[in-house]
């Protein structure tokens, strides 16, 4: 790819910072020993950046975190903080941007995955992280999505996603109906059914045949899941719609709605699935190394294909 297809990074100088705290959120159970994670630490201490380590998961786990490691809650660091680096996969970012959600603080990924699209700074380039501390990075604000689950008239389940909602059955085939604004588009028996977010685009989502959007792009993709119809197919949708989404049928079948991959909530019959986009933005940074057509290109292995 051309070099003009990358954004220049965007400088925040030291003097516009309130903070100098640099929160590292790792995933133990992929950064064995918090190895990667110490090393990142001391790294930016030698840089006179302050240090806090708020682990994605296994936070209770002794056998995940070192004994020696002193940890925060994400409670006491998330306002004070002006970067956090995850440090793990695309999973693990999900799950930090679940965390963080009611803040616009940068995250940085530093890939220890095996895709690595929100994830995109690998660790042999672990010394980018002092100039991503300084504030020379370049920000990629994506849409995130508000969920509902709705049983009886009544909202029972709400959540935030960055990725995808996705509503499946448990080894049954289920019957879907889905509505933009009111107006149906799809109605079928199958496994279920994805709105994904131009961030999960190249998720869940693109398995089940649906298109790549470049990340930072404002739509809803609605993919139905091995649909026993010939034509049901992908939709693309403007940021602005409402789309909802019905489980029928379900009776002693077993079904689920979850929402970038956390655990699932059971469905029952003529349950109700509303998706809309959120006023809450995740700001993922990265460092201007590549393009995102570079990284698709690069981690979809076209050019092995």
């Amino acid at each position: 790819m051309q070099q003009q297809l990358l954004k220049p990074r965007t400088r925040v100088f030291k003097e516009q910072i309130m903070s100098d705290l640099i929160v590292l959120c790792p995933n133990p159970f992929r950064d064995t020993g918090l190895e990667l994670t110490l090393k990142a630490k001391a790294l930016l201490e030698t840089n006179g950046y302050r240090t806090e380590i708020c682990p994605v998961f296994g936070a209770d786990d002794p056998k995940a975190i070192p004994a020696d490691v002193r940890i925060s809650e994400w409670a006491s660091v998330s306002n004070e903080a002006t970067l956090f680096i995850i440090i793990g996969g695309d999973g693990t970012m999900l799950h930090a941007a679940r965390y963080l959600n009611h803040t616009d603080t940068p995250m940085l990924g530093l890939n220890l995955g095996t895709k690595g699209f929100m994830a995109p700074l690998e660790p042999e380039k672990l010394e980018l992280i002092v100039d991503a501390a300084a504030g020379d990075y370049v920000s990629s604000r994506r849409m995130m999505i508000d969920v509902e689950l709705k049983r009886n008239g009544k909202v029972i389940y709400s959540d935030v996603g960055l990725n995808d909602v996705v509503i499946h059955g448990m080894g049954d085939c289920i019957k879907l109906t889905a509505w933009c604004d009111g107006d149906m588009m799809v109605s079928f028996s199958g496994d279920g059914i994805i709105v994904a977010t131009p961030t999960g685009s190249t998720g869940y989502s693109m398995s089940a045949g649906g298109p790549i959007v470049e990340p930072e792009a404002k739509n809803f993709i609605v993919s139905p899941i091995c649909a026993h119809v010939m034509g049901a197919k992908t939709f693309v949708l403007g940021p602005d719609r409402k789309v909802t989404v019905k489980a029928e049928k379900i009776h002693d079948r077993r079904a689920y709605v979850a929402v970038d991959g956390a655990k699932g909530v059971d469905l029952a019959n003529d349950d109700i699935v509303t998706v809309r986009q959120s006023k809450k933005v995740a700001n993922l940074v990265h460092m201007g190394l590549s393009s995102f057509y570079d990284s698709t290109f690069d981690k979809l292995l076209y050019k092995n294909r």
